[in-house]
């Protein structure tokens, strides 16, 4: 069963280009890991809440855009050995020096599909 990796972080408005070049690198690297899919959404209709909402969850300022994204994989075991082939090529160690948001804002998380249509 598929396996999904999901983010969600608030990035400069003016770095949206910067953003867009970092995960198109990052993800040939996330796809030769064993990623079947990587979708990058950058922000459209991301209403305010009243209690909670994307940009409250990122502490994303006016400045900021939120970006919500997601790594798909064929299982969960590709998954974790992805991360460590991850972990230790010195190239995604690069991309991170390169990061154009405050990556201690990011939400992230690994989840099992339950429906996918």
């Amino acid at each position: 069963m598929k396996y999904v990796d999901g983010f969600v972080i608030a990035v400069p408005a003016e770095k949206k280009a910067a953003y867009h070049a970092l995960a198109a690198k990052a993800a040939a690297l996330f796809k030769e890991f064993g990623a079947i899919r990587i979708v990058e959404c950058w922000a459209d209709e991301v209403r305010d809440g009243e209690v909670t909402d994307f940009r409250m969850a990122v502490k994303a300022t006016d400045e900021e855009e939120v970006v919500f994204s997601w790594i798909e994989y064929p299982s969960k075991a590709v998954r974790d050995a992805a991360n460590q082939k991850m972990m230790a090529d010195p190239r995604m160690k690069a991309l991170g020096d390169e990061m154009p948001f405050d990556g201690k804002r990011m939400i992230y998380g690994g989840f099992m599909p339950i429906l996918d249509e």
